[in-house]
């Protein structure tokens, strides 16, 4: 049973983050939480286990979309490499970091990021670009209509963003990508598509760098791992037809809401 649970978890989690453009991470690890504090099942669970699981499953949800991106050519290499920098010893610290939370702690914290984010997902739409930022470099992006869209990428600001997304996808076992897609748009200007699919790619990249540090630390449960990892993938492919069918702002609206309570809920469990 536990089994078909964390299939279901997976597959939930990444058809709701490739439906609005989050990492699955954000999903997994409250379901994983609050299955063992109210339920008999992921007994094992326990806040660092939660976290390098979650990271493996991102890295394959990553893989899953980075790969779709790269037949559509919406990928910033360049614009990736300058990203990872940054990322490498944020993901370092932050996994180093989760070791030293204990339940409450991480309930806490978690909680109030949770509540962020649902924040940050009620303003990314209204959020204007900053013109010329600070020692900029100029790109290209051609669609598939041969329009060309060109953008500008400051390593300056970017680097320091990016640290900031390893960060917490290093502590917390996310993807990070509600934080770097909206500030890729306001800070350099970049269309969504690449802006969505360029984060991928920085995700996939510094969730292999968390997953490997995990691995080290022994966070990972590799047959929970094997149970979430199918339904992860399946949902990458269903979130985007799933798009298609709905109204994508009232879904937004709920999953905003939710988020909320899930994070009051678990701020209250870590007082």
């Amino acid at each position: 049973m536990e089994v078909l649970y964390l299939f279901l978890i997976g597959f939930l989690a990444a058809s709701i983050g490739s439906l609005i453009g989050i990492g699955g991470g954000i999903i997994i690890i409250p379901f994983l939480l609050y299955f063992n504090q109210h339920t008999s099942f992921f007994s094992e669970v326990t806040p660092q286990f939660a976290v390098g699981t979650s990271t493996l499953t991102v890295v394959f949800t990553a893989l899953s979309a980075s790969l779709a991106n790269y037949k559509h050519k919406t990928i910033s290499y360049k614009m990736g490499a300058y990203l990872f920098v940054g990322a490498i010893p944020g993901a370092i610290i932050g996994a180093w970091t989760n070791g030293k939370l204990d339940f409450s702690g991480f309930s806490l914290y978690f909680g109030m990021f949770l509540i962020t984010v649902s924040i940050i997902l009620m303003f990314k739409d209204k959020l204007k670009p900053i013109k010329n930022p600070y020692r900029a470099i100029t790109m290209q992006y051609v669609d598939k209509n041969e329009n060309v869209h060109e953008y500008t990428f400051s390593p300056i600001i970017g680097i320091p963003l990016s640290f900031a997304v390893g960060f917490l996808s290093g502590i917390f076992g996310i993807g990070g990508g509600v934080l770097l897609v909206p500030a890729m748009m306001v800070f350099f200007r970049v269309p969504p598509s690449v802006a969505a699919a360029t984060s991928m790619f920085v995700i996939l990249l510094s969730s292999t760098v968390n997953t490997v540090q995990h691995t080290f630390y022994g966070n990972i449960l590799w047959m929970y791992a094997l149970a979430l990892i199918p339904g992860a993938w399946i949902g990458g492919k269903v979130g985007p037809m799933i798009m298609q069918k709905i109204n994508a702002k009232t879904f937004v609206l709920i999953f905003r809401v939710t988020l909320i309570l899930v994070g009051l809920q678990l701020i209250t469990e870590g007082l």
